[in-house]
């Protein structure tokens, strides 16, 4: 595999798709586009759970297969949970999919970029192919990804494995969360997922913080 020409195109010019319902949405451009340049596999990395006051932050590495790309990939805000639900069960059955997590007590001791970072360099390292080239959704690739990784602003609306990527990041972060109400009662967090809704700030009101709270994170910070 050699590395991609440095006069190549950009990432950002690559056309545009269409998503189910006709708008336009993600596609594989962006991946045909690299697989031209002489990259072997490509697989999409994006996170979730930058803006809770509780939980990980969640990252995936998405290599998706070209011939069973599922219909209506979109970024995971922007689809309902009975949608991303099904999209998720088709990603994990016919895509490569490696998944890390970063917990709280970390991103409270690095703050939440390089929390997230982390995250996508773990999740980029549990693929089973080695040598993917990875398209990170966001402005930032991770320093030990590069030379074989770009940054794509949007990517999750533009790239269809960065979708799927936001997909199986959110779908597990929430699972994440509605497993941790069962051991942290009284917070919701089966139904807020840590993040800082009137109902949860209530709960910290009267609980006070548990193990899984950010404590580097407003209204938790003190000081």
């Amino acid at each position: 595999m050699r590395s991609p020409d440095t006069d190549s195109p950009p990432l950002s010019k690559a056309p545009r798709g269409k998503r189910h319902d006709g708008s336009a949405g993600p596609d594989l451009a962006h991946e045909r586009l690299m697989l031209e340049q002489g990259w072997r596999t490509v697989a999409g990395i994006d996170e979730a759970g930058r803006g809770p006051l509780a939980g990980p932050v969640v990252a995936a590495a998405v290599i998706l297969d070209a011939n069973s790309v599922p219909d209506g990939l979109d970024d995971s805000k922007r689809l309902d949970a009975g949608r991303r639900e099904a999209l998720f069960a088709h990603i994990i059955t016919t895509a490569e999919v490696a998944i890390a997590s970063v917990p709280a007590e970390v991103i409270d001791r690095i703050n939440i970029r390089q929390a997230a970072l982390a995250a996508m360099v773990h999740a980029a390292r549990a693929l089973p192919v080695a040598d993917a080239y990875l398209l990170i959704d966001g402005r930032d690739v991770p320093p030990p990804l590069g030379g074989r990784a770009a940054a794509l602003i949007k990517g999750d609306r533009r790239s269809a494995s960065i979708a799927a990527a936001s997909i199986v990041a959110k779908v597990t972060r929430d699972a994440m969360m509605a497993q941790a109400a069962s051991h942290f009662p009284g917070y919701g967090f089966e139904r807020h997922k840590g993040y800082g809704t009137p109902a949860h700030l209530e709960a910290l009101r009267k609980l006070g913080p548990c193990p899984l709270h950010r404590h580097s994170f407003a209204p938790l910070r003190k000081g």
